[in-house]
């Protein structure tokens, strides 16, 4: 029996709460992402990985596909800044910007992401960008 892409996306989701460190859950998320390539919540979850696990050049362009595929989901935006600001690329405002927007439109989103900044310190500690996201989003 072969797995299905819902499974195998939950199955990695549930290993990732369970604590699995994010360089054995990327391979996971790839055949995902090669498996279903219009999904943008796989290639938000694996932009997040690759953050976590120090490669912000492959957070950058997972996180682009998923802002391609879901404009209006603001954990792709803020994994995109994210990205673009552990490797300098410019514009990342718009993203920040349009993160804010959404998350005061739905609440849940606002929970969402707060969870998810709080959730990346508990990884990654003294996560710079991270900290700055964080303050441009809730504190501007």
């Amino acid at each position: 029996m072969t797995k299905t892409v819902d499974t195998l996306f939950d199955k990695g989701l549930e290993r990732y709460k369970a604590g699995e460190p994010a360089s054995e859950l990327i391979p996971a998320f790839k055949e995902v992402c090669d498996r279903a390539p219009k999904s943008s919540a796989a290639w938000t979850c694996l932009a997040w990985l690759y953050l976590l696990d120090n490669k912000p050049n492959l957070a950058y362009k997972a996180a682009q596909k998923a802002v391609k595929l879901n404009p209006e989901d603001p954990q792709a935006r803020v994994n995109l800044a994210l990205a673009m600001l552990e490797t300098n690329h410019k514009g990342l405002r718009q993203h920040i910007e349009l993160a804010q927007q959404l998350i005061f439109v739905n609440s849940e989103w606002e929970e969402e992401i707060k969870n998810s900044i709080e959730d990346g310190f508990s990884r990654k500690p003294d996560w710079q960008s991270l900290t700055k996201v964080k303050k441009w989003i809730f504190e501007e």
